[in-house]
């Protein structure tokens, strides 16, 4: 059973990884043998969302933002039963649903800490929402604001906490929060048979990145900078985002977890029909 991390050993963990010129990576999983073999390849932190079930199991990723089960359901019931049972030694983050209207926050996190995770952060997020839809979600009070009021419970109950943000001022309010971990998030990754077709490119990604990393920073001067989604779907993408901003790491969930499993499993059928029979 994986150990309950303090935020600060949590936080010494990865930054004794930064002091060894290592890259961070956090790894998104969807089920045991998914967090398995995170742990044994080296991820410096293991996520569960409730997209990562649905991800194990043929679907986009986006389908966790979805009106589709219960978000914080999956990810508790994933955490406790799937994921920190195949573990030992690496920080187990939960993905919380600050919005859910059904659930008070404060219970949702009694039940973060009572199954051992290490963290928190905030997905399903209402962040990838725009326009008028967004608009409205804020309005009626189901907006971003209870993904910063989770990142501010987190800090209290000595959690480790991440972000997603879209943007600068996203950034901001995430960081005046007390946020340990910012990630700019470039959307829904591309590649593999049910990824996004298209996304920005990597340019665009990396300077959009800065923005959001130099807005948090004129905040706050002591956080780690992570990169996911969009463009940056494989090692060399997050190699030349480490190489032109502040990230000085990844966060892998499709390009973990589904791309190089669909990749794997294809070319594991077909040799196998190509055996001799005689």
């Amino acid at each position: 059973m994986a150990k309950r991390f303090s935020r600060t050993e949590a936080l010494h963990r990865l930054r004794a990884e930064q002091a060894r010129d290592k890259p961070l990576l956090v790894v998104g999983a969807g089920n045991g043998l998914s967090a398995r073999c995170a742990e044994e390849g080296g991820a410096d932190l293991i996520v569960v969302y409730n997209s990562g079930h649905f991800r194990v199991n043929g679907l986009p990723s986006l389908v966790g933002g979805m009106p589709v089960g219960d978000a914080n359901d999956i990810m508790l019931r994933l955490g406790r039963e799937s994921i920190r049972p195949r573990l030992r030694h690496v920080p187990v983050i939960a993905g919380v649903y600050a919005v859910d209207p059904t659930r008070d926050l404060d219970d949702v996190l009694d039940s973060v800490d009572d199954i051992g995770f290490s963290g928190v952060i905030n997905f399903p997020t209402v962040g990838r929402h725009e326009g008028g839809y967004r608009r409205e979600l804020e309005a009626a009070g189901y907006g971003f604001a209870r993904e910063v009021e989770l990142v501010r419970k987190a800090r209290e109950r000595d959690l480790l906490s991440l972000a997603y943000v879209y943007n600068a001022d996203e950034a901001r309010l995430m960081v005046q929060a007390g946020v340990d971990v910012l990630i700019g998030h470039m959307g829904l990754t591309v590649g593999g048979a049910i990824g996004a077709s298209s996304s920005s490119g990597l340019e665009q990604a990396a300077a959009l990145l800065e923005t959001i990393f130099s807005a948090a920073s004129e905040v706050r001067e002591d956080l780690i900078f992570l990169s996911h989604g969009g463009p940056i779907s494989s090692v060399a993408d997050a190699e030349f985002i480490n190489q032109r901003t502040r990230a000085v790491g990844f966060v892998a969930a499709s390009s973990f977890e589904r791309i190089p499993i669909e990749h794997a499993l294809v070319e594991a059928c077909r040799s196998f029909k190509e055996i001799s029979i005689s």
